[in-house]
């Protein structure tokens, strides 16, 4: 189908998006990659009479370190976050989770902040940035607000985004040296969502469970992070009575929803399966830190 007619706007800076959002209001939708607005426009699902294309403010793009924390652009492409070396070198948890994201295709032109503001549960970033502590910065005509990744999703296609407001940076602590990750997702086939997906940070001391997140994808109305299961690892050692335990507490966590993926018995064997696995592949890594 073809979208109702429209008309586009392509701000130069922050204060000109934010006039034009001021302007149109509720008429009005703010386009970053276009990989889900676009497809719902063709299909009338949404149908906004203005649309406020992001991709020229340069000011929303970038990767780069800030006394310890990285600052990543909202307009920043996963195919950037990809082959950035600083992600490679200090976070490189959101470069493997990148990588596991459709297909090259959408990964040069999706972004970062398209992704998170978008509020789907089968996205993979809101996992990726609930286990590395995230936070979001918010900003509007009238000042910039820092929400934390834990909490700013809170419902299917729901965030805490206020009408007004664009998504215009991620900030994330540093991982210690030493910390171990892995985003574990199982797919049906390339450029699929996740069935089942997990994101885990972990770190060690004394061969004790120091500092672990978890995260699930895609088995609930939003992301999931598994406090059950992390309270149960904390202070004690990764072996196989802990890492059962915590599977079965990650599982219970799981609210999912009967689809073509399977059903929700499936779905939630499949989020313990995951969450196995990227517990191991964490715990791989913080003991052999150079092992990628």
């Amino acid at each position: 189908m073809i979208p109702r007619p429209f008309e586009y706007h392509a701000p130069q800076t922050l204060p000109e998006a934010f006039a034009l959002l001021g302007a149109h209001g509720d008429s009005a939708k703010l386009l970053a990659g276009g990989h889900s607005l676009l497809p719902m426009m063709k299909l009338r699902f949404a149908a906004p009479d203005h649309l406020i294309d992001l991709g020229r403010i340069t000011d929303l793009k970038g990767i780069r370190e800030e006394n310890g924390v990285l600052w990543i652009g909202a307009m920043t492409t996963e195919n950037e976050l990809i082959w950035s070396t600083l992600l490679q070198t200090r976070c490189p948890l959101i470069c493997e989770g990148a990588r596991q994201i459709a297909d090259p295709q959408v990964r040069y032109r999706g972004t970062l902040g398209g992704d998170l503001s978008h509020g789907d549960p089968g996205n993979d970033h809101p996992a990726l940035m609930v286990a590395l502590d995230a936070s979001f910065v918010l900003q509007s005509a009238a000042g910039e607000r820092v929400v934390p990744a834990d909490g700013f999703f809170i419902g299917t296609y729901a965030t805490l985004l206020e009408p007004g407001e664009i998504m215009t940076g991620i900030r994330i602590p540093m991982p210690p040296p030493g910390t171990g990750y892995c985003y574990a997702k199982l797919k049906r086939k390339t450029g699929d969502f996740a069935t089942a997906a997990t994101a885990v940070t972990l770190r060690l001391a004394g061969g004790n469970v120091e500092h672990v997140r978890i995260a699930l994808t895609n088995v609930g109305d939003t992301v999931i992070r598994a406090t059950d299961a992390e309270n149960v690892l904390t202070g004690k050692p990764l072996d196989e009575h802990a890492l059962d335990e915590a599977v079965r507490l990650a599982m219970a966590a799981c609210n999912p929803a009967p689809d073509l993926r399977g059903d929700e018995d499936y779905k939630r064997a499949m989020a313990g399966e995951m969450t196995r696995r990227a517990l191991n592949t964490a715990h791989e890594r913080a003991v052999n830190p150079a092992r990628p």
